[in-house]
């Protein structure tokens, strides 16, 4: 038997989840399966070939709006009769796994698979609440799925059972254009200055105030390296005052279509998260066989290797800044480290091995087969 049915529970998915989703959703459709993604209407836009329904899973946890969003969820699976439902996040999957511990109808019913995309250990939700979430979607979760090592341990520690790794990857690119790439190069204004890129969502995971701090030991090189942000959040407007403050350049680009093209340009990119999970930005840098400078959070290790990367620890500007300077001052290490790069993204995965792996899951899943040994 295969999962002939297939329903995505999503909450917010800003950045790379919510790339990841669409990808898994219109791959498995693609393939025959009847999918459906339950979701907030602001990512409706993200599924255009998929069946949506609007389900709201984001904010702050408030009692009377959960529990409508958990009712509902219940009569939309009631409707939908899927085989597995795979949901993103803890908001995500806490909300399934209640909606289905009261659906009505056949038994043992749809399984659950959760995917846990990041940790929050001073995100948006207060410790007590996410540990909650952790514990109720790992003991009710047929499967979780993690993108990291440190998160398959911390929800075995939680109480799931069945844990693996899921596979993440960054989408298929094309190489960028020359007039791409001058035009990124012009958005830059860097003017000969070497260019320090940083990519994603302007929160504090990423870190890019630290990457402002690690700037301001850096300016009395000359040239001066240029931190170039490409990417919006609710830090966007703090993080420029910062940069005023401390009387640092720092190039804000906002959104942006272009990363290809961004990271053609790009001297050094650097990740300053202070947690992670799987950044799609490092997959992006190394198939671009660029320099890369990182924290050694989450799963950036496990993606870069040793060698394809200089890693450090997060929250250290100084130790960033060092690195960064090693890298522009050596062109031998720049080198090895862009060489390094290329064969690391020879062993990523592709779309089609994340569809595949997931097609997997729910065969399995659906029979209600226990996890491999």
């Amino acid at each position: 038997m295969t999962a002939a049915r297939v329903a995505y529970v999503v909450a917010a998915t800003a950045g790379g989840t919510g790339r990841h989703v669409a990808m898994l959703a219109g791959g498995c459709a693609a393939r025959g399966l009847a999918v459906s993604v339950f979701g907030p209407e602001a990512t409706r836009s993200l599924f255009p070939s998929v069946a949506f329904t609007p389900a709201d899973t984001v904010g702050q946890p408030r009692p009377a709006r959960d529990a409508a969003t958990v009712l509902r969820l219940r009569r939309l699976l009631a409707r939908h009769a899927p085989d597995v439902v795979h949901a993103h996040g803890l908001r995500a999957g806490a909300a399934a796994a209640l909606a289905l511990a009261g659906l009505p109808g056949r038994r043992p019913g749809p399984a659950l698979l959760v995917t846990v995309h990041n940790s929050a250990p001073d995100g948006a939700l207060p410790g007590a609440a996410y540990r909650a979430l952790e514990r109720l979607t790992a003991r009710r979760a047929d499967a979780v799925l993690c993108v990291s090592a440190d998160l398959a341990e911390r929800m075995r520690r939680a109480g799931a059972r069945d844990v693996a790794l899921a596979v993440v990857p960054a989408p298929a690119a094309a190489a960028p254009s020359a007039e791409e790439v001058a035009k990124a190069r012009s958005d830059t204004g860097a003017c000969g200055r070497p260019v320090v890129l940083a990519v994603g969502r302007c929160a504090r995971q990423k870190g890019f105030d630290i990457l402002l701090d690690a700037a301001v030991i850096l300016q009395h090189r000359d040239p001066a390296p240029l931190p170039v942000i490409a990417g919006d959040g609710p830090l966007a407007g703090p993080l420029a005052k910062q940069a005023r403050a401390a009387g640092t350049e720092v190039r804000f680009l906002g959104p942006r279509a272009d990363v290809p093209a961004l990271l053609a340009v790009a001297d050094v990119v650097v990740v300053p998260s202070r947690w992670e999970g799987q950044p799609l930005i490092v997959q992006e840098a190394l198939r671009a066989g660029r320099p890369l400078v990182a924290s050694r959070a989450g799963g950036i290790p496990a993606l870069t290797g040793e060698a394809g990367a200089l890693l450090v620890p997060p929250g250290d500007p100084a130790r960033l800044a060092a690195a960064v300077a090693s890298v522009l001052d050596d062109p031998v290490l720049s080198g090895h480290l862009a060489s390094a790069a290329a064969g690391r993204a020879a062993m990523l995965p592709t779309p089609s091995d994340a569809v595949d792996a997931a097609a997997a899951a729910y065969a399995r899943l659906a029979r209600h087969d226990p996890a491999p040994a």
